[in-house]
C-alpha cells in the first residue's frame, strides 16, 4: 500500500535539489532558536507564534496576512514549498495544516524525518542568511473544511455515538487519562481540568513515526487508526492541547492515508478543558 498523496520528499532529494529554481524550503521548529544555530542552505524561517498567530485575539492571522507573509518570504504561487523542522516534523506539519487551511495552493511537501534526520546523516547546515527577494502573493481564501471549532466538536459527539464520526486524541496517555494536563517535561499550565472529550480514541501522534523521525509505512498507519475504529468512512476530528500535535495526525490521516474528511480542532484541550458546559471523561483516579 502506497501513501495516498505525493506529499513527502526524503533528505537525499532535498540535498540533490538545493538551489533549483522554484524550490523553497521553510524551517518551522518548536525551538524557534534552532534555525539561527544552523539551517539547510536556502531555507527561510517561520516563527509559528509570531508569524501565524494573531497578535491580540486567540486566533490565526487572516488570509491577507498569510499572503503578505509569503510575499515577504519571497515565495510565489507556483513555487514548490518543502517544510521541515524539529520533533519529527511536529511543527512543520502544523505549518502544512495552517497553510492548507489558509488556502495556499502551492505544492506543499514535508521533508520526511525533518531536521533530526538531516542532522543525523551529517548533512550540511549553515548560519548564512538566506537572501530573499520579496514580492506580492495572490489573495487567499480559507478552506474552512479543514478546521473544527468548539461548538462543531460538541455537535460532533452525536455523530461519534452513532458510529458515523470519530474523535482522535493525539496527546500522551497520561494527558488522555487526566493524570496531567501537558506532556512530560513541560509546564503543567493553561487548563483547569484534565481528561478527554467523550468518545475520543487515544492515538498519540508519535505512534505514527519511526525512531529516525520518518513516517511509518502506509500499511502500518492504516492498521494503527483502523485498529481504534478510526476509518476512512467516518468524519474525523483530531485534537491535542493547542492543535500542533494534532496537525501531525491530521497530515497522516488526510494526506498520507487519504481520509476524505479530517478536521483539526484548533482550540483543543486548552479550550475544551476550560470551557463552561463542555463534557469531559477522565480515567485517572488519584490514590
Amino acid at each position: 500500500m502506497d501513501y495516498a498523496k505525493d506529499v513527502l520528499v526524503n533528505t537525499e532529494w532535498v540535498a540533490e535539489n538545493l538551489g533549483q529554481p522554484g524550490l523553497r524550503l521553510i524551517e518551522v521548529d518548536e525551538d524557534i532558536l534552532l534555525y539561527d544555530t544552523g539551517h539547510i542552505r536556502g531555507a527561510v524561517k517561520v516563527d509559528w507564534q509570531q508569524d501565524f498567530w494573531h497578535p491580540v485575539e486567540r486566533d490565526f492571522i487572516g488570509p491577507d496576512e498569510v499572503a503578505a507573509l509569503l510575499g515577504r518570504l519571497g515565495i510565489g504561487p507556483e513555487d514548490q514549498i518543502v517544510l521541515y523542522g524539529d520533533k519529527s516534523n511536529w511543527w512543520a506539519a502544523y505549518a502544512y495544516w495552517f497553510l492548507s487551511y489558509s488556502g495556499v495552493k502551492n505544492p506543499l511537501k514535508l521533508m520526511n524525518g525533518g531536521r533530526q534526520k538531516w542532522v543525523a546523516e551529517g548533512r550540511e547546515l549553515t548560519t548564512d542568511e538566506t537572501p530573499v527577494q520579496a514580492g506580492e502573493y495572490p489573495a487567499l481564501t480559507r478552506d474552512e473544511s479543514l478546521r473544527a471549532f468548539r461548538d462543531e466538536v460538541k455537535a460532533h459527539l452525536e455523530s461519534v455515538k452513532a458510529g458515523q464520526g470519530a474523535l482522535v486524541d493525539v496527546r500522551s496517555p497520561d494527558e488522555f487519562s487526566g493524570k496531567v494536563t501537558h506532556m512530560a517535561n513541560y509546564p503543567q499550565e493553561g487548563v483547569l481540568r484534565g481528561g478527554h472529550i467523550p468518545g475520543a480514541r487515544s492515538i498519540p501522534w508519535a505512534r505514527a513515526t519511526n525512531e529516525d523521525g520518518t513516517f511509518k509505512s502506509a500499511d502500518e498507519l492504516s492498521a494503527l487508526y483502523a485498529g481504534e475504529g478510526v476509518t476512512p468512512d467516518k468524519d474525523v476530528i483530531a485534537y491535542c492541547r493547542i492543535a500542533e500535535r494534532s496537525s501531525h495526525s491530521w497530515f497522516v490521516l488526510r494526506e498520507l492515508l487519504g481520509y476524505p474528511s479530517v478536521r483539526n480542532y484548533d482550540g483543543s484541550w486548552t479550550e475544551w478543558g476550560n470551557a463552561v458546559g463542555m463534557p469531559i471523561e477522565k480515567s485517572y483516579q488519584e490514590a
